[in-house]
């Protein structure tokens, strides 16, 4: 069994608050990412101007009653994304739109596109809370 030294132990929670303390700077220009992907419109408010100004996550939460009108004549590969975002804004709201699209687990995630993986898998890296 390996042993862990001070310095080793020290060293992975310097690192871990080095990650924790940069996470919500990150998460939000995953977000930012993310809404400029699934579309301006659905997100703050609904501009591209608003994307482009927006200074936290809080001037690009989803519009609900928006996504809920939208999400029916997107792409499967939308439906998910959108959802998947949703999910990290709130939990219940998100849960339910991604039962609805049909994802029932992480693994259906992964038909996602490679960008877009790439968004949600910093919007878990970095997720800190709402």
């Amino acid at each position: 069994m390996k042993t862990i030294t001070k310095d080793v132990l020290f060293d992975k929670i310097a690192r871990n608050d080095r990650h924790f303390s940069k996470a919500p700077h990150a998460f939000f220009h995953a977000w930012a990412r993310g809404v400029e992907l699934a579309g301006p419109k659905l997100f703050g408010d609904g501009t591209q101007q608003g994307l482009q100004e927006a200074v936290s996550k809080w001037d690009l939460c989803p519009n609900l009653e928006a996504i809920h009108q939208t999400i029916g004549v997107m792409s499967s590969g939308e439906k998910v994304f959108l959802a998947a975002m949703v999910s990290f804004y709130n939990v219940g709201d998100g849960g339910a739109l991604l039962k609805r699209v049909g994802v029932h687990g992480l693994a259906d995630l992964g038909g996602l596109d490679l960008e877009r993986r790439r968004v949600i898998g910093a919007l878990i890296l970095n997720y800190s809370g709402w």
